[in-house]
């Protein structure tokens, strides 16, 4: 498999200020990536520091002072990554409450719900399904701030929101389960996108309950908690506004048929 990604982003800040950006490919065996990345700041190259964080994550962080930033990343991704890697410390710190997935709130719900399915392959499927009736896609319904109890009772979100309900649940039911940003092929609106992973069977799958992209193409990013951990931009101190956004994700040949019942990993 043979995926072109990329992202253009224009940043006015105005005010000195320390950004974040998490939006190159993690690392995986299995893949090859070629990638080019460019920070331009009022005209001129600048070099961020990349920090290595867990399952891959690569943050971007850059001291800007006031004036325009444009970011630019393309990267061809090649082959398919192995399974994700599984440790005991993910089984534990997948099954915590987050501040967007908040599980706790959801035991007795989840449980009334979802407890009966005791073959995870069904279990997936039906939260997916779940959450994915329960919610409209409404791009610009929810609040950043916004938690899976809120977006269960707003009964609308975009995928980050979909993603922390579906997270959500499955901790509820002891399903050790977390959130992955991902470049997206088939995706329309063509957006960074937020999916789920839960762990089953000894590997993590990956569940949407948007149903928006085929889970068989798509290419992580970052993985963590919540958006807490994933965000694409984190601005630390000045005041900055997001003028432009374009990203671009498409797969060498013919999109892949998905299917809600299919355990899929991302590759």
């Amino acid at each position: 498999m043979k995926r072109e990604v990329g992202v253009q982003l224009e940043v006015a800040i105005t005010g000195a200020t320390t950004l974040e950006f998490q939006i190159a490919v993690a690392p995986q065996p299995g893949i090859s990536v070629f990638e080019e990345l460019s920070f331009v700041l009022n005209g001129s190259p600048v070099f961020p520091l990349e920090i290595g964080g867990v399952h891959g994550n690569r943050i971007h962080k850059l001291d800007a002072q006031a004036g325009t930033l444009r970011v630019g990343y393309e990267a061809t991704i090649v082959g398919r990554a192995d399974p994700a890697p599984v440790t005991e410390y993910d089984l534990s710190m997948y099954l915590r409450p987050s501040r967007y997935a908040e599980a706790d709130k959801f035991y007795g719900f989840a449980a009334t719900e979802f407890g009966s399915y005791l073959d995870s392959e069904s279990l997936l499927e039906k939260v997916s399904l779940w959450v994915g009736t329960r919610l409209n896609y409404v791009p610009g319904s929810s609040d950043p701030i916004d938690g899976a109890v809120d977006t269960l009772l707003a009964g609308a979100g975009v995928c980050r929101d979909f993603a922390h309900l579906v997270v959500a649940l499955l901790r509820a039911v002891n399903v050790p389960a977390r959130v992955v940003s991902v470049y997206a092929p088939g995706l329309y609106p063509m957006d960074f996108h937020a999916v789920a992973e839960a762990y089953v069977k000894g590997q993590w799958r990956v569940v949407d309950g948007t149903l928006l992209a085929p889970r068989q193409t798509l290419v992580r990013i970052a993985t963590g908690r919540d958006a807490a951990d994933i965000a694409f931009l984190d601005n630390h101190s000045g005041a900055i506004t997001l003028e432009r956004l374009e990203v671009m994700a498409v797969v060498d040949g013919d999109l892949p048929r998905d299917s809600i019942d299919r355990l899929v990993s991302i590759g």
